[in-house]
């Protein structure tokens, strides 16, 4: 019998720094536009692209998905009714928006048909993050397929270490999780396009030297991927059609415009930056009138109401650019380095455990700080296994944030982008479990959007916080900076708003602390960017940082120190690691008491670095967390010859009473030790329920404690004057009567007399 064989496979490696990245084409998904199968390590993703219909939606239909199996990593869901892998979690969505605002920007403009890129992760190690694996191929699918793709483009990871001032190229998780610099930056040898980064408070300079650096690796990957391309490289087709006829009625048309409707054009600009309300269609009617001087034949119509709308905007957005860069002038009428003015507000709401409102310009964030119990924390379950996050940030813009009427419900992928990019900001400040006991959720709430609401909810999450009494290590602030460029001159904008945004050749958002930068997001519509605007767009977006800082300390200078009073109350002990299955119990037994006779609600975590045990107790009444902390405290503590406590008789048998002698610990009092003289019936000496004074006498190996009522000069006293004990007749067995001789070697069994010899 004869097997088919697989057509012939393209393979070729590509280094990254210290990394060896496989490519592999032609082995999978024939039928796709191209599928790329990238492996580092262990670690496979496979990528296809897809290009299908046209279709008229008015924008291009640019889909990239990004999905984690959870077989990749050897893993069953954990869900006993579904065992399908669910929908995506935010971090894999994430994913899929990094790779989309890298590869988007390199697409010619015009194209209708819709494109998808869809990333799969077969095998996960562990180690080699998919994440760039999958960006890469990507990249190398459009690159070869037929899709018009103004490439070849790559992207990378760079992490870097303070304490030895190194950098590391695609680090794995493991060196990722001693890094102070998470930086991922796609592009090629002449241009950056996208950056998304966190850092620990990371300095200005190093961020520069990671770029540059991240930028001279990425050249020499691409120069690889043009190997690739010109190897098996399809031809590219043509999507976008030119109407000649249509491009000089538009040229015609904006010249139009842009001479005889200069004044209302810059008038319109000055007006949509004070964000006034504007009435386009009287001036379009103008327009339109000296566009189309009427004839004999008044139903012949030269230009169309849509020609004249695309006419006045592409007007708008070159006088705006001109009055930047010729005046250095803003549509608002700001210098390039001016910030809108702020205003801060906290304790926005009355039964909120910590809310602030931060307002720059139109732009307007309130953000509610919710403080819970440690086992309110989120649970993700995903191919590094499972985790979960006692700090949370989300974001929410409904539509009429910016004036709209529109869907209202789950959020989209920029919504979850932009709160993950304020968690970013936030979480190197956040204190630790440890230090502060408490699941944090922080929720963005933005009301009104003209620019850079991501940055507006980074300061406004910091007076919440602050408010609410969480101990951030310093407060961080965020400001958007932008870039406007003739090919010669460049002006860079702080504090962008919508408009500068919508018009300009950059969004790079900065957020840090005084001490330095803790994260980074960078679009750049340019083909190129000097290091020299990198560095002053970073020096200027800190001198605007420290400014938006100088404003938010006035609102509330540092955290509280009380928590709000419907905040729930919770304190933290720890205890030594081994004691853990004691505090737990068989099958849950003891912990389930101590809920039960306190009332307060216990969690239990391990702290491995440490080495210690984490017990959370939490409770709205102060009383029930302090009965807890008694119970575990005494269930928990070294106990040691000698020590001595008040206790309570809770059992008496006839060789001793049992004594409470801490919460949930009890020891034995042997009658030989409840006094010096000989007790005959421990009845005479203690009753049940009886407060009494004990010191420890004997720890057993098994852990059973003894007590004594007396001094340990008193029991020594005794043991000496008590006479020895008369040996047991009948030798060593106790009912004086034969040795109890193991039934399989031949002789008796318990005290059964018969013969059961064999």
């Amino acid at each position: 019998m004869s097997y088919p064989t697989y057509p012939e496979t393209y393979k070729k490696d590509i280094k990254v720094g210290d990394k060896t990245i496989s490519i592999e084409i032609g082995k999978f998904s024939q039928q796709a536009a191209a599928a790329v199968i990238a492996k580092c390590g262990e670690t496979v993703v496979h990528s296809t692209v897809a290009l299908g219909r046209k279709v008229n939606l008015g924008y291009f239909p640019l889909s990239v998905e990004f999905a984690e199996k959870l077989y990749s990593a050897g893993t069953i869901k954990g869900s006993r009714w579904v065992k399908r892998d669910g929908r995506p979690l935010d971090d894999v969505i994430l994913k899929a928006r990094v790779i989309d605002r890298s590869l988007r920007p390199l697409f010619p403009d015009g194209i209708t048909n819709e494109v998808q890129v869809i990333n799969t992760v077969f095998s996960y190690d562990g180690e080699n993050d998919p994440d760039m694996l999958g960006m890469l191929a990507s990249a190398i699918g459009l690159s070869i397929s037929e899709i018009p793709f103004d490439g070849p483009l790559a992207g990378l990871r760079i992490g870097y270490i303070k304490e030895s001032a190194q950098f590391m190229f695609n680090p794995t998780h493991t060196q990722r999780a001693t890094s102070d610099l998470d930086l991922i930056v796609a592009g090629f040898g002449q241009a950056i396009v996208m950056v998304e980064a966190g850092a620990n408070e990371v300095e200005e300079p190093i961020l520069i030297e990671a770029l540059v650096k991240a930028q001279e690796e990425l050249g020499k990957v691409c120069q690889t991927i043009e190997e690739i391309k010109q190897a098996v490289g399809k031809e590219k087709v043509v999507l976008v059609e030119i109407n000649e006829d249509q491009v000089a009625r538009d040229k015609t048309l904006l010249e139009l415009v842009e001479s005889e409707f200069k004044t209302q054009v810059i008038e319109l600009v000055k007006q949509q930056g004070r964000l006034e309300k504007i009435n386009e269609t009287e001036l379009i009617v103008q327009v339109l009138a000296k566009a189309n001087p009427k004839t004999a034949d008044e139903t012949v119509v030269a230009f169309t109401d849509r020609e004249a709308r695309v006419a006045l905007y592409t007007a708008s957005k070159s006088a705006t650019r001109k009055m930047i860069i010729d005046q250095e002038v803003r549509p608002d009428d700001r210098k390039p380095e001016d910030i809108r003015q702020i205003w801060c507000e906290v304790d926005v709401f009355p039964r909120t455990h910590g809310s602030a409102m931060f307002k720059r310009g139109a732009t307007q964030a309130v953000t509610v700080t919710t403080l819970g119990s440690p086992s309110l924390g989120q649970y993700i379950e995903g191919i590094e296994g499972e985790e979960i996050r006692r700090y949370i940030h989300h974001y929410s813009m409904p539509p009429y944030a910016s004036g709209e009427a529109g869907r209202f419900g789950f959020p989209k992928r920029r919504e979850i982008g932009h709160g993950a990019l304020a968690e970013r900001a936030l979480l190197p400040v956040i204190p630790s479990q440890e230090d502060f006991p408490y699941t944090i959720h922080v929720v963005s709430e933005i009301l009104s959007s003209n620019g850079s609401t991501s940055q507006a909810s980074v300061c406004g999450s910091t007076l919440s916080l602050m408010a609410a009494g969480v101990p951030i290590k310093r407060p961080v602030a965020g400001i958007a900076m932008g870039l406007v460029s003739d090919g010669k001159k460049y002006i860079v904008l702080s504090d962008i708003q919508g408009l500068e945004d919508h018009v300009g050749d950059m969004d790079f958002k900065v957020a840090g602390t005084e001490a330095g930068v803790t994260a980074l997001q960078m679009d750049i519509k340019l083909k190129g960017v000097p290091r020299a605007i990198l560095e002053q767009a970073l020096t200027q977006a800190k001198v605007g940082r420290m400014h938006i800082l100088g404003e938010m300390l006035k609102a509330l200078d540092k955290p509280r120190t009380q928590l709000s009073a419907y905040a729930p109350k919770i304190e933290q002990i720890t205890i030594p690691v081994e004691k853990i299955g004691a505090l737990i119990g068989p099958g849950g037994k003891m912990i389930k008491s101590i809920i039960e006779q306190s009332g307060a609600e216990i969690d239990v975590d391990e702290d491995l670095e440490k080495k210690v045990g984490l017990v959370n107790i939490s409770s709205p009444d102060q009383s029930a967390i302090d009965k807890a902390v008694e119970l575990i405290t005494g269930l928990t503590r070294e106990v040691a010859v000698n020590d001595e406590f008040d206790g309570k008789v809770t059992r008496i048998e006839g060789f001793g009473a049992f004594v409470e002698f801490l919460p949930t610990r009890e020891g034995l009092v042997h009658v030989s030790n409840m006094s010096a003289e000989f007790v005959a019936d421990p009845n005479q000496v203690v009753k049940l329920g009886d407060q009494v004074h004990v010191r420890v006498s004997e720890i057993k190996e098994d852990g059973k404690i003894g007590l004594s009522f007396l001094s340990q000069e008193q029991e020594a006293e005794a043991k000496a004057s008590r006479p020895p004990r008369a040996p047991r007749e009948g030798g060593f067995n106790r009912g004086g009567g034969r040795p109890n001789y193991n039934r399989d070697r031949g002789g008796y069994r318990g005290n059964d007399r018969r013969d059961n010899r064999r």
